[in-house]
């Protein structure tokens, strides 16, 4: 009961700042609570659900969305450090709407949806192109690329280091630069206002 206690009042407080800030998930791109596969009604089920969730999702609480079986073919160069693998924790959960081979509507337990993400937002499973995703960044990959900052002493611009606010277990994943939810009510769900560069310029030293 007190852990329910302790995540309810933190989900609280997370809409009470949101709700001060001026900036949440309502009216964002992540609000499907108008689309007509999304018969609830509701903003959050389609990810998350209070009851019977699918808890083999460790990087997602009360995960309610069918997870992406797909192989991908990760981002590659001749000028990439860092060892780059199949998408993960909740890169992997992102795709399973942005990959294309996974229904938006199949959420809670349905698998037989028919909508699927179109236009810019399918990302698709060849990555070749996009930002390389579960890997891991820290001092050492900085020391090495000579083109990062250290991620352990860099500011995040959001009140901490870059490891501290931007990475997850000390990988870079979409979330880095993505916030699902609309807190900081960017552009693309942005974490951060990207005008002259400035959120790629926080980990990059160019």
């Amino acid at each position: 009961m007190k852990t329910f206690t302790n995540f309810f009042t933190g989900l609280m407080l997370l809409c009470a700042t949101q709700f001060v800030m001026g900036q949440t998930i309502i009216g964002s791109a992540h609000d499907f609570s108008n689309e007509s596969w999304n018969t609830s009604g509701e903003i959050c089920i389609v990810c998350h659900t209070p009851h019977n969730a699918d808890i083999s999702v460790g990087d997602a609480p009360l995960w309610n969305h069918e997870t992406t079986l797909a192989t991908f073919t990760p981002y590659a160069s001749p000028t990439m450090d860092a060892t780059v693998g199949q998408p993960s924790a909740s890169s992997k959960l992102c795709l399973s709407c942005h990959d294309g081979t996974v229904a938006l509507d199949n959420f809670g337990g349905t698998t037989g949806g028919t909508n699927f993400i179109i236009g810019d937002a399918l990302i698709g499973t060849d990555l070749l192109d996009d930002h390389p995703i579960s890997f891991t960044y820290d001092a050492a990959l900085a020391i090495t690329d000579n083109g990062l900052y250290d991620p352990t002493t860099t500011s995040s611009g959001l009140g901490g280091t870059i490891n501290d606010d931007l990475l997850f277990a000390g990988q870079m994943q979409c979330a880095s630069c993505h916030d699902v939810h609309n807190g900081s009510g960017e552009n693309n769900l942005l974490r951060l206002n990207n005008d002259a560069s400035a959120l790629c310029l926080t980990c990059h030293n160019k």
